[in-house]
């Protein structure tokens, strides 16, 4: 298979993650995680538009919220927020909290989040500070409109990638420590996970040293996309079988996180980073194309 990899034009972000692709907007939303920035390419524009959220550290998600074309679900440390945004300005303002987990642990913060087919708030913590990858202060959330957050894991490094297969009855999840992708039985109607299970292991591919796998996205065939930090690599993999499929080379190694996108959904999406001074092009969003392989677009927030 012949796939492309392309720069999308001026993407940077020093800490890239999150991205969904907008149906609606025909746009890929994604953040710059330390600056508490957010941005948006607009497919057709072929441009990106940046905004800094005004008072803030981190964003560390953005998620659309249904029915309201400038409202955003962002993580801002330990609280969801809402950010209203006219998705072209170069401020962005908080204009409520949402919720708040580990409100004790202030060194802690979000990471990624994703709503599940229906509409749920799924997301995780991490430690902030120290050595990150060898810490076990995180949790994994689920939250729905009008309710509380529900612990769904604890003891958990850097809560990471997050997919479902709604064919399949899966939760996809990834804890970057684990250097392990699970997958939960998955109930649509409820929203309920359960019996956890390991599928991918990526000890196994480098023994030598660890690869930690970051975010994820699945295709409609029901194949996992696992972005791979210091890597360089998103693997596509069968998760019955835990078999590698294809290796997508990205010309950068900290691969943060994938989505498909694009007015067919299949191009992929690829954010990246750039922590302690990697060279060029690292921090750049990539699109892959010719994969032979679409995905699903980003479910908006229902709040």
């Amino acid at each position: 298979m012949s796939y492309k990899v392309e720069a999308v034009p001026d993407s940077y972000a020093a800490l890239g993650e999150g991205p969904h692709w907008d149906v609606d907007r025909q746009s890929l939303y994604y953040v710059d995680l330390e600056s508490a920035g957010i941005n948006r390419y607009d497919f057709k524009q072929n441009k990106v538009y940046r905004a800094k959220i005004e008072g803030e550290i981190f964003a560390s998600f953005i998620l659309p919220v249904e029915n309201k074309p400038q409202e955003f679900a962002v993580g801002c440390g330990l609280r969801t927020v809402i950010v209203q945004w006219d998705g072209v300005s170069a401020v962005a303002k908080v204009t409520r909290t949402l919720f708040e987990v580990q409100p004790d642990l202030k060194e802690n913060r979000l990471n990624d989040a994703k709503t599940d087919p229906n509409g749920r708030f799924y997301g995780g913590t991490m430690a902030a500070r120290g050595d990150i990858f060898t810490q076990w202060k995180g949790e994994l959330y689920s939250w729905q409109a009008g309710g509380q957050p529900n612990a769904i894991r604890s003891k958990v490094g850097i809560s990471n990638g997050l997919a479902w297969d709604v064919k399949a009855k899966k939760f996809y999840f990834i804890d970057t420590n684990n250097h392990e992708v699970l997958a939960y039985d998955y109930n649509q109607s409820t929203g309920a996970v359960s019996n956890p299970k390991v599928i991918f292991d990526l000890r196994k591919i480098r023994p030598e040293g660890p690869l930690f796998p970051d975010g994820m996205t699945v295709d409609t065939d029901g194949n996992i996309y696992v972005a791979t930090f210091n890597g360089g690599t998103v693997f596509k993999v069968n998760p019955s079988t835990g078999k590698i499929l294809l290796e997508i080379k990205i010309p950068t190694t900290q691969i943060t996180s994938v989505a498909f996108g694009g007015p067919n959904l299949d191009i992929l999406y690829v954010t990246t980073a750039n922590k302690f001074d990697q060279p060029k092009p690292a921090g750049t969003t990539f699109q892959v194309t010719g994969l032979n392989a679409k995905g699903y677009a980003g479910v908006n927030l229902k709040i």
